[in-house]
């Protein structure tokens, strides 16, 4: 029985086709820059990076940027908005408990690019700050209500709402700058910390 083989040139036609890429569907896409970015902006600031900066990055246009993000201040707001959301997420809103560190600083170490860029870059950059600041105003909030079971003093139960949040995430933000030592009591460590502002408020 004879067989019909294709022509040689039609062999080598299908070697040299491209292979088909995947296109990402728009909440993949997004999420990709959004990674790239918060990489981008973590590293050089809001000022510093471009939108070819962040394209490069991510390995597409500027245009295609653009279809997904109308500015650089746009985009870096959808970063932040990224940052908080997983944050939120981790670590709740409502109640502070025991765990609540764990759950920080596993955030911390899941995606210290942006922990870095919520609680170092954004907080100093004068266009984000109103929106720092609501954020800021929230984690005190949370904190003077769950201080004030512990605090008879009302002022000094809002000096130490104040204080918390401030000392537990610069304690978060010098233990991934110091290389992340001692995981398993990183958490105890800094509640040993909070220990200390509640302990001097009562």
């Amino acid at each position: 029985m004879s067989t019909t083989r294709p022509p040689a040139n039609q062999h080598a036609a299908k070697a040299a086709a491209p292979t088909r890429v995947r296109r990402l569907r728009r909440a993949e896409r997004r999420e990709q820059l959004l990674a790239a970015a918060t990489q981008a902006f973590a590293r050089a600031g809001f000022a510093a990076t471009s939108l070819d900066d962040i394209a490069e990055a991510a390995g597409i246009s500027r245009v295609l940027l653009y279809r997904h993000f109308e500015s650089k201040t746009d985009l870096y707001r959808a970063v932040l908005d990224r940052a908080i959301a997983r944050l939120t997420t981790a670590v709740g809103t409502r109640d502070y408990t025991y765990a609540s560190i764990d759950a920080l600083l596993a955030t911390a170490a899941e995606d210290p690019d942006g922990f870095r860029l919520l609680f170092h870059h954004a907080a100093r950059e004068p266009e984000f700050r109103q929106q720092m600041d609501r954020f800021h105003r929230g984690m005190v909030a949370t904190a003077r209500r769950e201080l004030a079971k512990v605090i008879g003093d009302r002022a000094w139960a809002q000096w130490a709402a104040q204080l918390a949040p401030v000392v537990a995430i610069e304690a978060v933000m010098a233990w991934l700058d110091a290389g992340r030592p001692d995981p398993d009591q990183a958490a105890d460590r800094i509640r040993q910390a909070l220990a200390g502002v509640i302990s001097a408020a009562q």
